[in-house]
């Protein structure tokens, strides 16, 4: 049998969000991803510097999931959407919004960190209105 998969850089990546020093990876050309990365999937650079994120993003899109796999199930019905931070794309759970009414719009800025599930506990990446931007 094989050792389990590590995911150690998303998981320090994580744990540097959770504590508000999030981050993307950027190569000299100023293409954007998120750990675990050794070359730019763009470019293909093997240069690459981590550059702190913005304090807020803007929602690119947005759902909301009303019917989810296992590990949220006890987390719905909530809002997942994708914001722009700058050189990356996130993906997250917007929390503190009412999933299914109008409290959420693209184009709305979101602050990132990190959360728990309510299913299991485990950790999650998690948006939050950005009150007066």
């Amino acid at each position: 049998m094989s050792a389990p998969a590590s995911n150690g850089a998303y998981d320090e990546w994580l744990d540097a969000l959770g504590d508000g020093e999030g981050y993307a990876l950027v190569c000299p050309e100023g293409h954007g991803s998120l750990p675990p990365r050794r070359v730019c999937p763009e470019c293909g650079s093997a240069t690459l510097s981590e550059e702190r994120l913005a304090g807020t993003g803007t929602v690119e899109t947005y759902s909301v999931v009303h019917v989810a796999g296992p590990q949220f199930a006890d987390d719905t019905p909530y809002v997942t959407a994708v914001a722009d931070f700058g050189p990356v794309r996130i993906t997250g759970v917007l929390r503190g919004v009412e999933p299914g009414s109008d409290a959420v719009a693209v184009g709305d800025r979101v602050a990132v960190g990190v959360e728990e599930r309510a299913t299991d506990g485990a950790p999650l990446v998690a948006f939050r209105p950005a009150g007066g931007e």
